[in-house]
């Protein structure tokens, strides 16, 4: 088959393709189709008040996957650009808590964080600071993307012509945002906010007078109650962000900008005002919030959520990929233990796409994860499996799971499996903050002992070669007696079904954790003299 076939069963199965990357690149598509342009601009917005973290990532992860599907569906024939901006012209409302020589920064409110000095040291302000980190953080990712500062727009006059519309439809913007401002608010309010000269702080005053001719606004110093006049463009004001946010559309003409739930209402409000300059408002959508383990919105502040160091530190990014490509339009737990499942689930679809056709694969995280050229799956243990191996053997080094996984996959080691090398690291530092301070053991009842009895007496007549399947074959069979029979169920032979209590117990009584993965693969791995004696073990503490 030839490449050229090859494109075009791509774009084909693309265009009607239902998962969510191609749903929204179409239509970036169909807005192209009603103005025509030789180039498409995807953006994402930072705040450099505070470092990069989980949902920075979420939200350039996912506009990657959409301009990816983009180019697709377009053949690659349109230009695109992503666009990673910072409000760094933003003023330093309060002093972070996270941050070195507080005080220092607490003499320097109000202003713009790029004039805000360093708490840190490196670098000439505050803002560059956190810019450049945003931008180590991006591409340490591998993020294909174009880095805008705020501050270096409006200085350089990138903003002008922007500006200058804002300016001549100052009151068609006064009449979208006034009525979204609580009244008091509203007796203040203007779109416009001017860096003072004096001292160089972002005011949020009153607009005493307006003139889109000459190109100035006129407030009054706070301080001073003088009359100030000031040109709107070369950097001497900034907007309020809703009117921000819609300038920065139309001046960079961007096409499409995805943002939270809680920023429906801005979304809106910054259409309409981009609208009221005569542009058009991105195409975008709006993505759900995590939650805690509770269930409560994660917030920065309070700090009830899972950062991005922290899933590293556990799983791969690959793994925090999946996470974000799944189900953006609802509300989902971002808590330490939805990790060992999209590690396996990862390797699941990674398995799963050489068996699939182009729609499939399509469909399929892994192929949006990686811009359609996923690598070749080979995970031969799964992290669950790691994750009861080490729980098992109470594993505190990296050389007692290789012991296992040497015996269970001959010749596979870390120098020929290096990414399994790093699960197995991840899986013991889960398993020392996770799993252990959770671990309590159940004591089986008198049933449960005779059944445990009954699957030691069994394994230990299994040759030491058993596989997998042998193994569980003898596990289900030990398992087809009450209380754990399933009679809505029949096994493939034709055999009573077995309901997951049997299991269940299995790692609740031997391992003291709830869960594990399939129990066969599990001592096929820790091996059957091992297991004999877990059993041992827990029929001896129960006694």
């Amino acid at each position: 088959m030839t490449t050229a076939t090859l494109a075009n069963d791509l774009r084909t199965a693309a265009e009607t393709s239902n998962a969510w990357p191609f749903e929204e690149a179409r239509k970036i598509v169909a807005r192209l189709k009603k103005r025509p342009k030789d180039e498409v601009i995807f953006e994402t917005g930072y705040g450099p008040s505070g470092l990069p973290h989980i949902g920075t990532f979420g939200e350039v992860a996912r506009t990657t996957m959409v301009r990816h599907a983009f180019r697709v569906l377009t053949g690659d024939r349109i230009k695109t650009r992503l666009i990673a901006f910072s409000d760094d012209m933003d003023g330093l409302r309060k002093v972070p808590d996270n941050v070195p020589k507080r005080e220092m920064l607490a003499e320097h409110l109000n202003k713009p964080l790029t004039s805000v000095p360093d708490p840190f040291g490196t670098h000439p302000s505050f803002g560059e600071h956190n810019n450049a980190r945003l931008r180590a953080f991006l591409d340490q990712f591998g993020f294909e993307y174009e880095f805008l500062s705020s501050t270096q727009c409006y200085r350089a006059g990138r903003f002008d012509e922007a500006l200058l519309k804002v300016l001549a439809h100052y009151e068609e913007v006064m009449a979208i945002m006034l009525p979204s401002l609580r009244e008091e608010r509203a007796q203040s309010y203007s779109p416009f906010l001017p860096v003072s000269p004096r001292n160089g702080h972002v005011l949020q005053v009153p607009i005493i007078a307006h003139d889109p001719k000459a190109g100035t606004i006129t407030y009054e110093d706070p301080e001073t109650k003088e009359r100030v006049t000031t040109p709107v463009t070369g950097g001497r004001v900034k907007l309020q962000w809703k009117p921000d946010w819609a300038m920065r559309w139309v001046a960079l003409g961007v096409d499409y900008e995805m943002a939270g739930k809680d920023l429906i209402d801005s979304v809106k409000l910054s259409g309409q005002i981009a609208r009221a300059l005569g542009g058009l408002p991105p195409e975008g959508f709006n993505y759900e919030l995590f939650l805690d383990e509770q269930g409560q919105k994660i917030s920065k502040s309070k700090g009830n959520g899972l950062t991005i160091e922290e899933w590293l530190r556990y799983a791969s990014p690959e793994s925090l990929s999946l996470f974000m490509y799944r189900e953006p339009k609802a509300a989902k737990r971002l808590y330490f233990d939805v990790i060992p499942r999209h590690v396996d689930e990862y390797q699941q679809f990674l398995e799963a796409y050489e068996r699939q056709d182009w729609r499939q694969r399509l469909g399929n995280p892994v192929w949006h994860i990686h811009s359609g050229n996923p690598p070749k799956a080979d995970m031969p243990v799964s992290f669950q499996m790691l994750l009861t191996l080490v729980s098992s053997s109470n594993a505190e080094n990296a050389e007692t799971l290789w012991g296992f996984i040497g015996r269970y996959r001959p010749g596979v080691t870390r120098q020929t499996h290096p990414k399994l090398g790093r699960m197995v690291d991840y899986a013991i530092q889960y398993f020392r903050d996770f799993v252990l301070p959770q671990k309590k053991f159940r004591e089986p009842t008198a049933d449960e002992r005779k059944a445990l009895t009954d699957l030691r007496d069994a394994l230990s007549q299994l040759p030491v070669s058993a596989d997998a399947a042998q193994i569980q074959d003898v596990v289900y069979e030990i398992g087809r007696r009450e209380p754990f029979l399933d009679h809505k169920k029949k096994a493939k032979d034709g055999k009573p079904g077995v309901s997951l209590d049997w299991f269940n117990m299995l790692y609740q009584v031997l391992l003291g954790q709830e869960k594990g993965p399939r129990f066969g693969s599990f001592v096929a791995v820790y091996g059957i003299d091992n297991t004999i004696a877990m059993i041992d073990g827990a029929l001896a503490r129960s006694a």
